[in-house]
């Protein structure tokens, strides 16, 4: 995922139990008067008081997308069981992508976590810290029905959309193709349609989504998904432990007591025990 990276960002608010509850009784100061960050439950310290303060791109359904003017998704459902556990609500600041790669925005002290459906890879470690993975991802090779795409293989010499800094994208050009960049995956989406590509190589599930209006699946069709060893994390500022700690919980607990099945068949769709496993992958 990625966006035109001048692009201020936007403070939108989440949708859940917990998005319409500011609740600061059990949270106190360690300011001084200084502006500094606030303490959560469990010695969280926060950017905000009262607030977990999320950084997202979008669009990037199912994980998040604005929806009748709220920010929902599977990635902030997850998030909102972390701020319940802490006592505060999520805010979700919508940010160019390029800086969840860097870390900068949680650097900065803008954002508590950053949550964007977001594949742990080496490189990213060196800039932030992630959660366990929450969610097992494949590439998915969509194409026109009549551009004569039956898998990865078919995609030499033609036309293919790639959405920009993302691991699928990285894979595609690892393969030996020039792919055409577009900023977030509405655009890749509308580049397919108007005929700009022939195909897309993008995660599978934002083309589950896809897939689910009648004209796309009309006329597209996943040739192929390719299974690239890619896990979603959340990731916070590096030294972050109690953050980490709080995330890794809620997930856990969620994972335990069918929470996270729940969302995941709300969101995605058919749950796939293999989704929720509980260790990091090399990739």
């Amino acid at each position: 995922m990625n966006s035109v990276l001048g692009r201020r960002s936007r403070i939108l608010a989440a949708t859940s139990a917990t998005a319409g509850l500011l609740l600061v009784a059990g949270c106190s100061s360690d300011d001084g008067g200084n502006g500094a960050a606030k303490t959560a439950a469990g010695g969280v310290e926060l950017a905000k008081a009262g607030q977990l303060t999320t950084c997202t791109h979008l669009p990037y359904p199912p994980f998040q997308s604005e929806i009748d003017g709220e920010v929902q998704g599977f990635d902030v459902s997850l998030i909102d069981l972390v701020a319940k556990d802490l006592g505060v609500k999520q805010v979700i600041v919508d940010t160019p992508f390029e800086n969840f790669k860097t870390g900068a925005f949680l650097n900065s002290g803008e954002c508590d976590v950053a949550a964007a459906g977001m594949t742990i890879t080496d490189e990213r470690k060196k800039n932030v810290d992630f959660s366990d993975p929450y969610f097992d991802a494949t590439q998915a090779v969509l194409a026109a029905k009549k551009a004569g795409v039956g898998s990865f293989a078919d995609l030499k010499g033609k036309k293919v959309g790639t959405q920009a800094q993302t691991t699928g994208e990285d894979y595609a050009t690892s393969q030996g193709l020039d792919p055409v960049s577009f900023e977030s995956s509405d655009a890749v989406l509308n580049g397919l349609r108007t005929g700009q590509v022939d195909a897309v190589v993008i995660d599978y599930p934002v083309v589950q989504g896809w897939l689910k209006d009648k004209a796309t699946a009309d006329a597209f069709e996943v040739a192929e998904q390719v299974n690239t060893g890619e896990q979603y994390g959340f990731s916070v500022k590096k030294g972050n432990t109690e953050l980490l700690a709080a995330i890794d919980k809620a997930l856990a607990e969620a994972k335990s007591d069918g929470t996270y099945k729940k969302l995941y068949e709300q969101w995605i769709g058919p749950y796939d025990e293999s989704a929720a496993s509980a260790s990091p992958s090399a990739s």
